[in-house]
């Protein structure tokens, strides 16, 4: 049992393509999943495809829609197409940008060198939540599995911390004193789960 104030951690899924996959992180005791509706990865999914997903979905599984540098025409129509509980951005979209959607919102944070967490954080003070990413030169804005420098990460004020690395790491970021690691593994693992 968790002590009064306690964190715990949440696990969400991203990059969930097929209904059978959606109910299967459910029921795997997942609080969330992910669908991507960025164009540049084979894990994006359709309209169709989400509201499917969606509605195959236990009650009390977070939807969450992810998006990278997204147009506001873009994020309004999935909103209209598909019931969003919270959106994710992957990019370099601007504070105002997430915020004017009316939904809670997580922001991407690329750990790499020269990025100032903190300040990156105050950016996005209406965020609620962060989610520190490895970042990869030149490659896909996230969700690769790549890990990074945990000592990079500064001390947590008791904010909730999202982390798209491994359930490992999940673990490790609990031990280090995180307050609310959210653990992503992306449909990347799953594939090859499902391919074994």
């Amino acid at each position: 049992m968790l002590k009064p104030g306690a964190a715990r951690t949440r696990v969400k899924i991203c990059g969930i393509t097929r209904v059978e996959d959606g109910i299967a992180a459910a029921q795997s005791g997942a609080d969330a999943i992910g669908l991507v509706f960025w164009p540049g990865t084979p894990r994006r999914v359709t309209f169709d495809q989400a509201r499917a997903i969606v509605a195959a979905l236990p009650a009390f599984v977070t939807v969450a829609g992810l998006f990278v540098d997204p147009q506001p025409d873009a994020v309004g129509a999935a909103l209209a197409a598909v019931p969003l509980d919270l959106l994710q951005f992957h990019g370099d979209e601007r504070p105002e940008l997430c915020a004017s959607f009316g939904r809670p919102y997580i922001k991407a944070v690329p750990v790499r060198p020269g990025v100032d967490l903190l300040q990156y954080a105050a950016r996005f003070a209406a965020a609620h939540g962060l989610l520190f990413d490895a970042f990869q030169p030149g490659g896909l804005p996230g969700g690769t599995g790549t890990t990074f420098d945990w000592t990079q990460l500064p001390r947590t004020d008791g904010s909730d911390v999202a982390t798209i690395d491994s359930f490992r790491r999940a673990h490790a970021a609990k031990r280090r004193g995180g307050s609310a690691a959210i653990a992503s593994l992306g449909g990347r693992r799953l594939e090859r789960r499902r391919s074994h």
